[in-house]
């Protein structure tokens, strides 16, 4: 299914942007999975956060949607037509089946950028155990012309208030290390550095290795206590 989600994307990809180009982003992502792939893990504790509060403008607003019925058929079209629609519907499917929520940033009633996040699991196997009050956020996106106005802040800090207010214990995000852009986003929300991890899978199992094992012992242990239980966070998950 990975394999062949990724043929359709990088057809899709050169459809769009010609034979040259194409050639160019697939030895990037190449070069990228072989000698980049290890990823930044961030967390924050939603407690700590819960009388925190964020101003959103008079000029945007943020919408919610937790099923494709919800969303409007010009903000459907605005956020799977600009790369492969079919793996976007996909994606959609899963997600909303799945029970994640879709925070749709918006300007003048028109999506900016978007992001997902999903309570008590996640979307594919993670770096370890998710407790049933922990978030995970996932996929943000700023459009193109959008980008260099904070959307990505003021979109993450939004949404952990919210989930702070209905409970949640810890959300947890991840970047890849080469994206700069996006770490120097982090900096800027409420999320902590976790660690850095590096993972892979083998017939449905994901390994998880960590560079700072120290930052793990943290995890492992905050995890055990706030759910009594022992786990093993450095061995595969399935």
């Amino acid at each position: 299914m990975g394999i062949a989600n990724s043929i359709s994307r990088l057809t899709d990809y050169c459809r769009r942007n010609g034979l040259v180009a194409t050639v160019r982003r697939s030895g990037l992502a190449v070069r990228r999975a072989l000698f980049a792939n290890r990823m930044v893990v961030f967390y924050c504790d939603l407690a700590d956060y819960a009388a925190r509060s964020v101003a959103i403008p008079n000029s945007l607003k943020i919408d919610r949607v937790r099923s494709q019925g919800e969303l409007k058929a010009e903000d459907l079209r605005e956020i799977t037509s600009f790369w492969n629609p079919k793996q976007a519907h996909r994606n959609l499917k899963e997600r909303f089946g799945k029970g994640a929520s879709l925070w749709l940033i918006k300007s003048e009633d028109n999506p900016v950028g978007y992001g997902w996040t999903l309570r008590g699991s996640t979307i594919a196997p993670y770096y370890f155990p998710m407790g049933p009050n922990d978030v995970q956020l996932f996929d943000f996106y700023v459009f193109p012309k959008f980008r260099g106005r904070a959307l990505h802040w003021l979109l993450t800090v939004h949404i952990l208030q919210t989930l702070a207010a209905e409970g949640g214990a810890r959300a947890y995000a991840d970047t890849h290390e080469w994206n700069q852009a996006q770490l120097s986003s982090f900096k800027m929300t409420p999320f902590r550095r976790l660690g850095i991890a590096r993972s892979f899978e083998i017939f449905g199992y994901k390994f998880v290795s960590w560079v700072e094992q120290d930052a793990m012992d943290q995890a492992q242990k905050a995890f055990e206590n706030r759910h009594k239980v022992a786990v093993m966070v450095t061995s595969h998950e399935k």
